[in-house]
């Protein structure tokens, strides 16, 4: 459990350190304006420090349902593991094009490419349904199997973290949601760069997120 959790610990501060470069190497000419003391790096934005700061609350809440999953699995006897179907390696490509849909919608707002970027936002708000729905489907052949939720402590550990990763895709959705109005209002692919890049951090890190917890289940 500890080297698991070492391990854990270890990506998600890899992924937040790659974050952190990712606001450092922005130019000047392309970060948010606006007055703050010149010794406060322009790439250090109110909206990026927040989403890190959101970042490390999301990572102390999955590290300590991982926790609670694996010192509940070593307690006793009535452990029974589920068997995953296999539409989840089918979600987990899902998520691998929608954060790389997020990640091409980024690139296209840098660079004023309207149409580009509403294809590119359409394409990971589609995929990341098709994920989520495909999650509900896994939810229902296992019922159908009779795998339950309260028919034994993996099966409601199962449904918890996976339940848990897709609510914070739903509250992603709800962004991605705003940004593709403003678009679709009219406003300029430029303005919502700023916009377009936390949603895509954000997918990218739930990706990470569910690799992590993807490989849990299949390990354990």
């Amino acid at each position: 459990m500890t080297v698991t959790l070492i391990l854990i610990a270890l990506m998600m501060a890899a992924f937040v350190g790659w974050l952190l470069r990712q606001s450092i190497a922005v130019r000047p000419w392309v970060a948010d304006s606006g007055q703050r003391p010149a010794s406060i790096p322009a790439a250090f934005t109110a909206s990026r420090v927040g989403l890190v700061a959101f970042l490390a609350v999301v990572v102390s809440v999955f590290a300590l349902t991982v926790s609670a999953y694996l010192m509940r699995m070593e307690m006793g006897a009535d452990w029974r593991p589920v068997p995953l179907p296999g539409l989840l390696w089918a979600n987990s490509a899902a998520l691998v094009l929608a954060s790389l849909a997020l990640q091409l919608a980024w690139r296209a707002a840098a660079r004023g490419q309207a149409r580009r970027l509403r294809q590119a936002l359409a394409a990971g708000g589609g995929f990341t349904l098709a994920f989520l729905i495909g999650q509900l489907l896994a939810w229902q052949r296992l019922e159908a199997a009779g795998y339950y939720l309260a028919a034994n402590p993996a099966n409601a550990f199962f449904y918890l973290l996976t339940a848990l990763h897709g609510a914070h895709l739903l509250g992603g959705l709800v962004a991605w949601g705003r940004v593709l109005a403003r678009l679709g209002g009219g406003a300029d692919a430029t303005s919502l760069r700023a916009g377009v890049e936390l949603c895509a951090l954000y997918w990218h890190f739930l990706l990470l997120v569910w690799a992590l917890l993807f490989g849990l289940l299949l390990a354990t």
